[in-house]
């Protein structure tokens, strides 16, 4: 399937250069669009204080309309009521925040998340998982991860595909609860998006220090840090085999965004 890698949202948080990106995938499918998160909406630009909370005084977003995943669909020339399907990595303000853009669309995520959502269970749960961002009463569809089944020997895949074949939504626990990974097949290559099982490619090549105040949000909001430990290394490993059909990329690098528009335009 085609893929349009967006950047539907930039950060600035402080001491880090570059700042951050919201690493959204837009697929052409044969049943219509889907996407993989949602970046910030044009909800969160009116009113950022329901829709991002406090977090938005450390990452300190942009709020550009013109980022928004509506706002870019639109831009190239599609309708964006032909947004069927959104499957998110997980259900935090950056990654949800424009599911309110496309109230129609189903909206793919693992059972532990949905339930994270409904019932959050710690401080930071109930600061991350915030009721305006689904005040719109998005159809929650949730998948449980399969006993038997993997991915590249990620344990747990499922393949949507009541959404179209070469979609896997992959357990992927330790940023929130129920975080995930979503492989898709490119037709060329696979593109796995690792959400935020890390945040900066430092992390895994190791080429240079990773900027400070990352890792401190990063170790602040973890629902597991033994587990995002456990999810650098691994990701760590699949970087270094270097496999030449795997495109690794997450939510927030703008390194690995620039990288993954760069494959796609030698694809084409």
């Amino acid at each position: 399937m085609k893929v349009h890698h967006l950047n539907c949202g930039t950060m600035h948080p402080w001491a880090t250069p570059g700042g951050l990106v919201c690493h959204v995938l837009l697929l052409e499918t044969d049943s219509g669009l889907a996407l993989i998160d949602s970046g910030l909406g044009l909800h969160d630009i009116a009113d950022p204080r329901k829709r991002f909370g406090p977090t938005r005084f450390y990452v300190r977003p942009t709020f550009d309309p013109a980022e928004a995943a509506i706002t870019q669909i639109r831009n190239l020339g599609f309708d964006p009521h032909d947004v069927r399907d959104i499957v998110l990595t997980h259900f935090d303000a950056d990654h949800a925040g424009g599911l309110s853009d496309f109230p129609w669309a189903r909206v793919h995520l693992t059972a532990t998340e949905f339930a994270a959502t409904r019932h959050p269970a710690t401080l930071v749960e109930r600061e991350r998982y915030l009721p305006a961002t689904r005040s719109h009463g998005p159809q929650l569809v949730e998948h449980s991860p399969t006993a038997t089944e993997s991915w590249r020997d990620f344990p747990g895949a499922r393949e949507l595909t009541d959404i179209a074949p070469g979609i896997v939504l992959i357990p992927l626990p330790g940023h929130t609860r129920g975080h995930a990974a979503i492989a898709v097949d490119a037709g060329t290559h696979w593109i796995l998006h690792a959400g935020d099982a890390f945040y900066h490619h430092t992390q895994l090549d190791g080429a240079a220090p990773t900027p400070k105040p990352l890792l401190a949000m990063e170790r602040a909001v973890a629902a597991d840090w033994r587990k995002v430990r456990a999810n650098h290394q691994r990701l760590s490993q699949l970087w270094h085999a270097a496999d030449p059909d795997l495109l690794l990329i997450n939510a927030h690098d703008p390194h690995l965004l620039a990288r993954a528009l760069e494959v796609s335009s030698r694809a084409r």
